[in-house]
């Protein structure tokens, strides 16, 4: 299950946007998408593939998830529907071993619904994860990170000028939300890093973004995410400058470098 804003809004309370599609081949309809994204104005312009269809995932990511696009959760009616949608994919998640990943646009903006979702999926047996660039992580009470068994924590650089650049916003939140996990040690971590030639490929920046990775006690992968263009459409529906638009993605050369950086490390990554 993934959650997304929606980017005809840039408030703070993405509304509903209902697709119907299934998100892998073993997946019940149920996919409610949207792409946007209202707090980190990230560059990347990577509109990800969530992780139920990503080839580098885990398979408790890979099969059996749905998503749920970004709710402006205003009554208990709209939310208990969304419960609903939970618990019908609840034989799914089962048989495949497939859970539940909260994402985004930045999910920690609804955390009181995005709490009440978690702990319903715990209730049930239900693998449990959330996507977040932690820069709202104070949002996150214990109760909510309690009901996680993964975040995927999304670092764009370690540098904060570079990291400024590339998100419109400060480094600081995401780090110490970062030092927040590790020092719980209750919950399994993966970074994503996404990169893009040009702003976060220099070697000094990976460099950086493993140096946090490797203060982060409970990361048990990295992932690289490579750059591409699937969410170009985003800047123009939100009548925003898109400053990537001749940016190509980046070679496998550059990719494996950047991903042979971190395993030099010690790191797990893919």
């Amino acid at each position: 299950m993934q959650w997304r804003a929606d980017p005809t809004r840039d408030t703070a309370l993405p509304r509903l946007l209902e697709d119907h599609e299934q998100v892998g081949k073993d997946c019940s309809p149920g996919f409610l998408s949207g792409p946007g994204d209202c707090i980190d104005r990230s560059r990347r312009g990577h509109g990800r593939i969530p992780p139920p269809t990503s080839d580098v995932g885990d398979p408790r990511l890979r099969s059996g998830g749905f998503g749920v696009a970004g709710i402006d959760v205003t009554d208990d009616l709209e939310h208990n529907d969304r419960l609903e949608q939970v618990r019908s994919g609840e034989m799914i998640f089962r048989t495949t071993g497939g859970g539940l990943t909260v994402s985004g646009g930045e999910p920690l903006m609804q955390p009181a619904f995005v709490g009440r979702l978690l702990h319903e999926a715990q209730q049930l047996g239900i693998h449990t994860a959330i996507d977040t660039s932690g820069f709202l992580g104070v949002n996150a009470s214990d109760a909510l990170l309690d009901d996680l068994d993964l975040v995927l924590l999304d670092i764009k650089s370690g540098i904060p000028e570079v990291y400024r650049k590339a998100t419109g916003r400060e480094l600081q939140p995401t780090l110490d939300f970062a030092r927040r996990l590790s020092e719980r040690g209750t919950e399994e971590v993966w970074i994503r890093f996404v990169l893009v030639p040009g702003l976060t490929d220099a070697v000094e920046n990976v460099e950086a973004v493993a140096d946090v990775v490797e203060q982060i006690s409970v990361v048990t992968r990295v992932e690289v995410l490579p750059f591409h263009q699937m969410g170009r459409d985003k800047w123009a529906t939100l009548d925003l400058p898109y400053e990537l638009a001749d940016t190509s993605p980046p070679s496998k050369e550059l990719t494996e470098r950047v991903r042979e950086q971190f395993r030099a490390r010690g790191i797990t990554t893919y």
